[in-house]
């Protein structure tokens, strides 16, 4: 007997608000009454603008049944009032006019549909239910698209936290690589942060997109990670390397490359390490590989290492000026060097390369000073 009363309760409760207009109210009447019966709850109006007026006043209706034929504010203009507006609220026109063309007009003005008149109850309240249906399918699926959308932008977040923290591993790996060729050469440190910092900024002014840029700077940075399999005799040697010596000094680049390739983010890093001590012209080394067959970021590379080269110190002499680094670098544009990376070098000023080499030796010589790097 409980269930019975728990099935008759819901059938019961309060359903949803339907406004019912029409200028005559013997109509709204009967309409309304077949309603109710039904467990809508009704309200009517007996004109457009009255009609209208509900709906500005803030009451709710979760369907309109609007004559077609009103004074004043008629059906379609009450319709396209209201679709404005109110556009989840739908609305079903009733008309005696037996003309389709007609109630075709009104649903392509936005109704949902249409009855004629006279009509029977089951007809009014199955036109009824279907447009309830109907809105309540609409708020649905837009209520799961904001349900989709904010899990997207969730799962955005989290994407977005995980490739930052798999940034931070990337910095990580490559400092961990750095570090240890810095145990095989203490002079490595200093010329590869120079040299990346030179390389990233004639790349940005070449106006290449920030993940090029990104891909060039890990290249430059390792381009000597090959040196740790070449023996220490060799590396550290004071005098000039042999025929032999040179031969195996020379497999760095090619070491490096099959060190890199193997980790996934440093893959096309790996191509520039390969390539960085190839010649435009196709004299240098390992591959004798010229003009585009180099790689950009190898081509910016092979800038940036000799400019640091010539403005550093080296057992053998002092470093030199930076004019003298422009001219070396501008007499062998097209044989060493790229024209175009040249042009690029040459455009920009000499301080921006002074400010980077100060800041970079500030934090690797924190405790040293000027002088006694220079006199070291």
């Amino acid at each position: 007997m409980c269930a019975r009363m728990g099935v008759k309760l819901l059938y019961a409760m309060p359903a949803e608000r339907i406004l019912v207009v029409d200028d005559e109210e013997a109509i709204r009447e009967i309409v309304s009454s077949m309603l109710t019966s039904a467990n809508y709850k009704c309200r009517q109006a007996s004109s457009g603008l009255e009609a209208l007026a509900l709906l500005e006043s803030g009451e709710e209706f979760e369907l309109m049944l609007s004559d077609l034929m009103m004074a004043g504010l008629d059906g379609i203009g009450l319709l396209e009032r209201t679709k404005e507006k109110f556009p989840d609220m739908p609305v079903v026109m009733v008309t005696a006019v037996h003309d389709i063309s007609v109630a075709l007009a009104a649903i392509r003005n936005g109704a949902y549909d249409y009855l004629l008149k006279p009509f029977e109850r089951e007809q009014l309240l199955a036109t009824v239910r279907r447009a309830l249906e109907n809105r309540r399918l609409k708020l649905e699926n837009r209520q799961y698209q904001t349900s989709l959308e904010a899990l997207a932008a969730a799962r955005t977040e989290q994407l977005r936290k995980a490739l930052a923290d798999l940034e931070r591993s990337y910095g990580m790996t490559l400092e961990a690589l750095g570090g240890a060729l810095d145990m095989k050469d203490a002079e490595t440190e200093g010329h590869s942060r120079r040299v990346t910092a030179f390389t990233m900024a004639m790349a940005r002014k070449l106006g290449l997109p920030k993940e090029q840029v990104d891909v060039i700077a890990r290249g430059a940075f390792l381009h000597d990670i090959g040196k740790m399999a070449i023996p220490d005799a060799i590396l550290r040697k004071p005098d000039k390397l042999t025929p032999e010596e040179v031969t195996i000094m020379r497999e760095h680049c090619y070491r490096g490359y099959q060190m890199l390739k193997k980790i996934p983010f440093l893959l096309e890093a790996a191509d520039i390490v390969y390539t960085h001590q190839e010649h435009y012209d196709g004299t240098g080394y390992p591959r004798n590989l010229k003009g585009d067959e180099i790689p950009l970021g190898a081509r910016i590379f092979s800038v940036a290492d000799t400019l640091d080269a010539i403005t550093s110190d080296r057992p053998y002499r002092a470093a030199q000026t930076f004019e003298a680094a422009r001219k070396e670098i501008q007499r062998c544009a097209g044989t060493q060097f790229d024209p175009l990376v040249v042009d690029t070098f040459l455009s920009m000023p000499e301080t921006i390369f002074e400010d980077l080499r100060k800041a970079i030796d500030a934090q690797i010589y924190p405790a040293y000073s000027t002088t006694a790097r220079s006199s070291g």
